[in-house]
């Protein structure tokens, strides 16, 4: 598979706002694409959810736009829309026909400098927020694991609480403080606006200077927490009863952050392990022991230290015990022996395509883009991806490994089911 080259032209208006353009003229439609670099890690302790919460606000109406019109017009002039909120970032994106740019740049601008945060707005949405949380995870079987994980993972970074908040925290936000963290971050100078698709990259540029360049910023500084848990040298364990069908395990362990040289051969591990049904421990668990009906791990690509996760769900009748004996096994054989290169090969081809894949859209191109100045820093890296994934190797799979996955380096949490009660006591 070639290196690929994505080509576009950055800069910075006055006011801060980062602009990436990328021209591709094959289809007539343009992807817009707004990353605010706040999430929930940018939350204090008791207002966990408040960015969450905006992905919600930010369409209930601004200077020029009534609450939920920004919808309207989007679907009107034949385009799609969405956001989203993750630890480290909130995303907002229209993809519209090529001719409609300047409709797309109007609405987000427009809320950018005015959007109407009331107490009206503030009750409505936090309802919507409260609701979406008991039918997400609070009402889930299994829907409370990562909250359960983090929160007993982390003792001082803020990936400890999770980004949909808590139902106290939502239902105590007064609107002064949410006010107060809508001017902090929802600003140019903490923003990145990429456009990828059919446009003049010169009358782009005009047009975002002409939407974007006399909205000013708040005087308030930005909080950005940068705490790093110490090394953690005792395992976390803890038992969890839920109303679910069949045991689990959960683990955890602390990894580096997503620039970190020990990244990528994590997440090659990780396709290795649990990628499909002839990885690792998917044929150990559920072929050959025929302990687990699903199992998966997944790397966490976090701008602060996150964690390596495994995901495991037992089958009738066996325990989170039997779970945990057989993944400490076969870790150590990683550990100890390695992977192989049939298997790092694999693991490679399936990241590759699933990449290549990804930027065949232009909404995901440009929030690639988005996503690599804003977190790597420079979104040159797009272009590099595949090369130093590449340049992963057996040993440093092998290195990291040892490094991380250990025992001593893990939270663990056996999910169990509600005890039966006996007749007698029902």
């Amino acid at each position: 598979m070639d290196d690929i080259n994505i080509s576009f032209r950055e800069f910075n208006l006055s006011n801060g706002l980062h602009v990436i353009l990328h021209q591709d003229g094959t289809l007539p439609v343009t992807a817009i694409n707004l990353w605010y670099h706040v999430g929930s890690k940018n939350e204090h302790e008791g207002e966990s959810g408040f960015a969450h919460l905006f992905e919600h606000m930010m369409f209930q109406g601004s200077e020029n736009v009534a609450a939920n019109m920004h919808f309207h017009h989007v679907q009107s002039a034949g385009g799609t829309l969405n956001a989203s909120t993750s630890f480290d970032r909130t995303n907002y994106y229209e993809t519209l026909p090529s001719h409609q740019l300047e409709l797309g740049l109007w609405l987000e601008s427009d809320r950018m400098s005015s959007l109407a945060v009331t107490e009206q707005t503030l009750e409505t949405q936090r309802n919507v927020v409260i609701e979406e949380r008991r039918s997400r995870y609070d009402n889930q079987p299994y829907g409370t694991m990562l909250i359960e994980l983090f929160a007993k993972a982390y003792k001082l970074q803020p990936y400890r609480w999770p980004t949909i908040g808590s139902i106290t925290d939502i239902r105590s936000a007064t609107l002064n403080r949410v006010q107060a963290f809508h001017r902090m971050y929802y600003r140019p100078e903490n923003a990145s606006l990429c456009l990828a698709g059919d446009i003049d990259l010169d009358r782009a540029s005009d047009l975002v200077e002409r939407y974007f360049g006399d909205i000013r910023n708040d005087e308030s500084e930005i909080y950005r927490p940068f705490v790093h848990e110490p090394p953690q040298t005792t395992q976390v364990r803890d038992y969890v009863y839920d109303s679910i069908p069949l045991p689990g395990l959960l683990v955890g362990m602390h990894i580096p952050d997503v620039n970190s040289k020990d990244f990528l051969p994590l997440e090659v591990l990780s396709q290795i392990l649990t990628s499909g049904d002839s990885s690792r421990l998917y044929k150990s668990f559920v072929y050959e022991a025929r302990i687990a009906q699903s199992v998966l791990s997944y790397a966490y690509d976090l701008e602060l230290p996150g964690l390596f996760l495994f995901r495991i769900i037992a089958q009738q009748g066996k325990t989170p015990d039997m779970l945990e004996a057989m993944l400490w096994k076969e870790l150590d054989a990683v550990r100890r022996n390695g992977v192989t290169e049939k298997e790092l090969d694999k693991a490679r081809n399936r990241l590759e395509a699933g990449f290549v894949h990804g930027i065949t859209s232009l909404q995901s191109r440009a929030d690639m883009l988005n996503s690599f100045h804003t977190l790597s820093r420079e979104a040159a890296r797009i272009n590099t991806h595949l090369s130093r994934l590449r340049a992963v190797t057996r040993e440093d799979i092998q290195r990291v490994a040892a490094m991380y996955l250990t025992e001593h380096n893990a939270t663990c949490l056996h999910y169990l089911p509600y005890p039966k009660q006996s007749s007698e006591n029902l």
